[in-house]
């Protein structure tokens, strides 16, 4: 946007000439006369302005004042003129952009230091990409894959993912979280929420009994989707 009254920084804060305030309004009448009017209405020095020294055109010291933002846009309005009414309206859009704008790094070191803590940020990220890339990769790999794997060879997979786990230990948690079934004839098969959620496979087999008589044995086998979602579950520290 075109600057119609410049705006600068005073310790930190946007500020506003009151000379050049005075010069926009073209009120025709002399600055410090208009400025002492304009302090009745309840301005306080230190914190609507600050005096400012400044040499006059005359080459004679003269008074200038930096005023807040806020200060500015109340005497622009005071003035009741299409002038005023500019002003304040100019000020309260530069106010906007100023919010809508990221705060700059005010001096070297601080840009230096947001430089390094940027560097710093991206080094972890990239470093924390590059260490899960593998079992991203894994996962991706076995979500795929259409070979079904025991629950023994699942706990080696595990131990390759960092959870140093056991066949019968992996049993026995995959019980316990309602993915097989405890006790009875169905005692490790695999319960119905986990055949829903397509993490295992059922190969049945009929076997000759000790009596002669046949009976039906079944081995749960773990799907690839349901390799990769025990990776995530428990390679990861999600469960303990």
């Amino acid at each position: 946007m075109n600057a119609l009254i410049p705006i600068r920084e005073e310790d930190g804060r946007q500020a506003v000439s009151g000379r050049d305030l005075h010069a926009f309004l073209e009120l025709g009448r002399d600055y410090s006369t208009w400025f002492r009017s304009m302090i009745d209405y309840g301005f306080s020095q230190g914190q609507d302005f600050t005096p400012v020294r400044v040499e006059s055109s005359g080459g004679r010291p003269g008074v200038d004042h930096a005023l807040t933002l806020d200060m500015a846009k109340e005497l622009a309005m005071i003035q009741r003129t299409p002038k005023g009414k500019q002003a304040r309206q100019y000020f309260i859009e530069v106010e906007r952009q100023f919010r809508q704008t990221p705060a700059l790094p005010r001096t070297y070191a601080e840009a230096l230091r947001e430089l390094a803590d940027t560097a710093e940020r991206t080094a972890a990220l990239e470093a924390k990409a590059a260490e899960d890339a593998p079992k991203v990769l894994f996962a991706d790999a076995v979500a795929t894959s259409e070979d079904s794997v025991l629950v023994a060879q699942l706990a080696v997979i595990l131990k390759q993912n960092s959870r140093d786990i056991g066949q019968n230990r992996l049993f026995e948690l995959l019980r316990d979280e309602g993915y097989l079934c405890k006790g009875g004839s169905n005692h490790n098969r695999p319960t119905q929420r986990a055949m829903d959620l397509g993490l295992f496979s059922v190969i049945e087999r009929t076997v000759q009994g000790s009596d002669g008589s046949p009976r039906l044995k079944f081995t749960p086998k773990v799907t690839g989707k349901g390799q990769a979602y025990f990776i995530n579950r428990y390679a990861t520290g999600a469960a303990s």
